[in-house]
């Protein structure tokens, strides 16, 4: 669909599904590979970082709070970019390099303030962890928000 026929808040709508699905399913295929834990474990870690250690506990019903809590993650990180995208020109020269970006840019913060900030439990500081969170960001939140997002603004500049 051409930006004429979509609005600010279908393309926000649509970028938010296509990078929040993206990613909570890259989680539960790509940490029960690695490790031994379940998507419903995946989603109540999610979940500890509002609540804590019940999470682990609470059964389905956490789980059904941190995919939630994910999607109101993804959404956040959407429309921030929706925002800013307009105010930087510089991001609408190269859209993979400004996915790319935007995927470091939030992995480093969801790693490195978010996560520490919550309630999640938390571990040692792993940089191979933090890279392998990067890498799935770059292509579950990054590239799909800046290919969605930069479409619809080159789209309604090109129809304005």
């Amino acid at each position: 669909m051409s930006a004429a026929g979509s609005s600010p808040g279908r393309t926000i709508l649509i970028a938010w599904l296509v990078a929040g699905t993206l990613d909570i399913l890259a989680a539960v295929i790509y940490y029960p590979l690695t490790a031994p834990v379940t998507p419903v474990r995946i989603l109540q870690g999610i979940a500890s970082g509002v609540i804590g250690m019940r999470a682990f506990s609470g059964g389905p019903a956490t789980a059904v709070l941190g995919l939630a809590c994910h999607y109101l993650i993804a959404l956040i990180w959407t429309v921030f970019f929706f925002v800013v995208f307009p105010r930087l020109k510089v991001l609408a020269r190269n859209l993979i390099v400004t996915g790319l970006g935007y995927g470091v840019f939030v992995g480093l913060v969801m790693n490195l303030v978010v996560v520490p900030l919550s309630h999640t439990p938390k571990g040692p500081f792993s940089l191979p962890h933090l890279i392998v969170a990067i890498v799935i960001l770059l292509f579950t939140i990054g590239l799909p928000i800046a290919g969605i997002v930069g479409r619809y603004y080159r789209e309604a500049r090109l129809s304005a």
